[in-house]
């Protein structure tokens, strides 16, 4: 069976998509913050620079998805929503 995708909330959508920004690069950041912790000559103001960056990826990443969101939900009043096939399935 196919569905259509016809809208999509963008506030919605961006707050998801900007915490998973976060969670995903906080891990991250910090290997680095630890990796260059231990090298020698490594400059304290870069590590606190580091950690600003999930938060910038967060921010960052909610307003491009709001925008994202927004200009699918204009494309697809025009010519129609993303289509996918669903099947049902059995619960086992």
């Amino acid at each position: 069976m196919k569905k259509q995708i016809l809208n999509i909330s963008p506030v919605q959508t961006a707050k998801v998509v900007a915490i998973l920004y976060f969670v995903v690069s906080l891990p991250i950041i910090i290997l680095m913050i630890l990796f260059l912790s231990v090298m020698p000559g490594s400059k304290a103001p870069a590590i606190g620079a580091m950690l600003a960056l999930p938060f910038i990826y967060l921010v960052v990443g909610f307003l491009f998805t709001l925008f994202g969101a927004w200009v699918y939900n204009l494309v697809a009043k025009w010519v129609g929503g993303i289509e996918f096939t669903t099947s049902e399935t059995e619960n086992s």
